[in-house]
């Protein structure tokens, strides 16, 4: 049984203030600003399987946008047939489409888009995963391919216009499961239901790096050669570990798209990408809570910045970056690290038994 340390305790009650605040947010918040935190909370979630990959498991990835847009493309198939009716969606009118592809059929149902939602990243991420690092392509080569898996899915996405909506993406969504997404009460409980997604995934990820499976994953990002010759095979731990992380930016990106109600191939491009990126490193890498933090408040002081300064905004969200990569190298969680904590009366004498063991 793990001890219950004064910096465990304060860990464990800013968990529960942290989670009483979110639920609570809809009661003094606006509809607006609501809508703008449940975004930023989907982002979290990219933010969090991101983190597993890089940050516990040294694999710097520059392509979960496609992920993040392949979960949010799922939902907005079924939301886009939803609010058509029993007529082709308009986009497929205008490019000169008589029929409803056939792919397009089982997303009629909301259960099959949000199993595919989650799917088909994850499925995605299987099977590079399996060509790449099978063959240990590791390092800036893997961080290679991935821009260039961001590369080819947005030209076939803007290419492939009668299927896809081109550059114009998929939008026009008026309702989900029957419900109006223009009520408060339906964006109230979407909002919820963002918060108990966002719970779940730090959960599990914080499951995952607590385990053994996690202590696999930090032995191969510290020395992946070392780990192969004690008898793992550090290529299934990463494919793993990349399809969990792809799949949670599929959930995320499903999220995105019932609170924003649009998704485009631009939203899954390079720029998006890199951003995801920055949102880790600068909330503090291989922390989770980090990470977390990191997408929320970045993307809140991008929002602010852009309303107050719309001519600078720019600038000062550069030099936010500069300060935290110079000054903070782990993050702005890496400032919590450098506090002293009371130590508990005799686990002084327990941490020399433990050591003398």
């Amino acid at each position: 049984m793990r001890t219950l340390t004064p910096q465990r305790i304060y860990i464990l009650i800013g968990y529960a203030v942290a989670s009483a605040a979110l639920f609570s947010a809809p009661l003094f918040m606006s509809d607006f600003r609501l809508n703008l935190l449940a975004k930023f909370l989907a982002f979290a979630i990219v933010a969090l399987g991101l983190d597993l990959i890089w940050g516990y498991t040294g694999i710097l990835s520059l392509g979960h946008g496609v992920f993040f847009g392949l979960g949010a493309y799922a939902m907005a198939m079924y939301l886009k047939l939803e609010a058509s009716g029993d007529r082709l969606p308009d986009f497929m009118g205008w490019s000169g489409l008589t029929q409803l592809p056939w792919f397009w059929k089982p997303f009629e149902s909301f259960a099959f888009a949000a199993a595919m939602g989650i799917a088909l990243p994850a499925v995605l991420a299987l099977v590079l995963g399996y060509f790449t690092f099978r063959n240990r392509i590791r390092g800036v080569y893997f961080t290679i391919l991935t821009q260039a898996l961001v590369i080819i899915t947005v030209t076939l996405f803007i290419g492939q216009q009668a299927f896809t909506g081109g550059t114009n993406g998929l939008t026009g969504f008026s309702s989900v499961l029957g419900v109006p997404l223009s009520s408060p009460d339906t964006k109230r409980m979407l909002y919820w239901i963002t918060v108990i997604a966002l719970l779940g995934a730090f959960v599990l990820c914080r499951y995952l790096v607590k385990s053994r499976f996690g202590k696999v994953l930090r032995a191969i990002r510290d020395g992946e050669n070392r780990a192969r010759f004690i008898g793992y095979n550090p290529a299934v731990y990463q494919m793993l570990v990349f399809s969990i992380s792809a799949g949670l930016a599929g959930l995320a990106g499903m999220l995105f798209v019932l609170h924003v109600g649009i998704i485009s191939p631009f939203m899954m491009a390079i720029v998006p990408s890199i951003e995801m990126v920055l949102w880790v490193a600068i909330g503090g890498r291989g922390t989770l809570i980090g990470a977390a933090l990191g997408a929320i408040l970045l993307n809140y002081a991008k929002s602010e910045f852009s309303t107050s300064y719309p001519d600078a905004w720019l600038f000062f969200l550069g030099a936010l970056f500069v300060i935290v990569v110079v000054f903070l190298p782990k993050g702005a969680v890496g400032l919590f690290g450098r506090l002293k904590f009371p130590k508990r009366k005799g686990q002084k004498h327990e941490q020399v038994s433990h050591s003398a063991v």
